[in-house]
């Protein structure tokens, strides 16, 4: 409830729901008004209907309502008052009680710190390398993989269209530990601007992608793209006069076959006339850097199995089930 900014929110929902309370106690009162009519010798008098009739002689009676359930009902009115009293619940109003989800939130988490933090604290001082030969360490990786990558790039961590692939050599910004671990921590935010402008008119902007392609041994017009040789000079800037990239500024290698979009004249055509813009959000506001430390061997290991545990058997999943668990419920941490 602190998300209200303005006071009279806060009055309103209060109001709402006090009000709904009462409407409900009232309703009751005026039903255990109603009782069961005696004729002069005190005997019951024929109960009246509500008028529906179904399959010609099923009639709706209008008895009064169970006493229990009556009871029942009132029951329920007090404990939404003391629960109100005792809890969040009208507006901003904290409650006697002081509880919020957030103060719940913040202390499981320390509880999960205290239990597990050491667990982190210990991988977090080992070299990324040699951690993502650790089994226990790349089975929480991949569950902070899982939790907080996979909607981009996967499960299998090997992306789709506008998404990297992770479990190749081909990086934008580079494979080393360290530049995966930053990459993790602050994000990237790449774009390439329109370039149609820049290497002419639409002849020109066809015959660049077609040298483009060339750059890579990929199918291209070869005369064309001889015409676009020249007018790639507005593209070496970023990309290199080799057209190999250049991963300081996330600029891509176009000599190789990994394209991020997609390869062939049309989306490299589209590549130029639009630019292309790509954004991978920061997460050290949402993992720690020992959660990012593991998460940075898991995802090196990907591309370097050689170096790293390639997968996990049975037992060892079984034996570490409770550190991966563990992982799961403090990955927002």
């Amino acid at each position: 409830m602190a998300d209200f900014f303005h006071n009279g929110w806060s009055l309103f929902i209060s109001v709402i729901t006090l009000g709904g309370i009462l409407a409900c106690g009232l309703l009751l009162w005026s039903q255990s008004k109603v009782k069961v009519k005696l004729d002069a010798d005190g005997k019951p008098l024929p109960v009246q209907t509500t008028g529906h009739v179904w399959d010609e002689d099923l009639t709706e009676n209008n008895n009064p309502l169970p006493r229990w359930w009556m009871i029942m009902f009132y029951l329920t009115i007090v404990f939404g008052i003391g629960y109100l009293v005792l809890y969040p619940g009208l507006g901003s109003r904290e409650g006697t009680l002081g509880w919020s989800a957030v103060g719940k939130y913040e202390e499981e988490m320390k509880a999960g710190e205290a239990q597990y933090g050491p667990i982190f604290a210990k991988y977090q001082a080992m070299p990324i390398p040699e951690l993502a030969r650790d089994p226990q360490a790349a089975a929480i990786g991949e569950r902070l993989f899982l939790n907080s990558c996979a909607q981009c790039h996967g499960s299998d961590a090997q992306g789709s269209k506008g998404f990297p692939n992770l479990s190749d050599h081909d990086w934008l910004y580079g494979g080393a530990p360290e530049t995966i671990k930053t990459t993790i921590l602050d994000g990237r935010q790449g774009a390439m601007p329109s370039m149609a402008a820049a290497v002419g008119g639409d002849q020109d902007v066809r015959n660049v992608a077609n040298y483009v392609l060339s750059l890579s041994g990929a199918s291209h017009d070869p005369i064309k793209a001889a015409l676009g040789k020249p007018k790639f000079a507005a593209c070496a800037a970023c990309h290199g006069a080799d057209g190999k990239g250049n991963q300081a500024i996330g600029a891509p290698n176009l000599t190789d076959k990994t394209w991020l979009y997609g390869g062939g004249i049309n989306n490299v055509m589209e590549a130029i006339n639009k630019g292309r813009g790509n954004m991978m959000p920061a997460h050290k506001n949402i993992l720690s850097e020992a959660k990012v430390h593991l998460l940075a061997a898991y995802v090196w290991g990907l591309s370097n199995k050689q170096g790293s545990v390639a997968a996990v058997s049975a037992n060892d999943a079984k034996a570490i089930g409770n550190l991966t668990g563990a992982a799961e419920a403090s990955v927002k941490q």
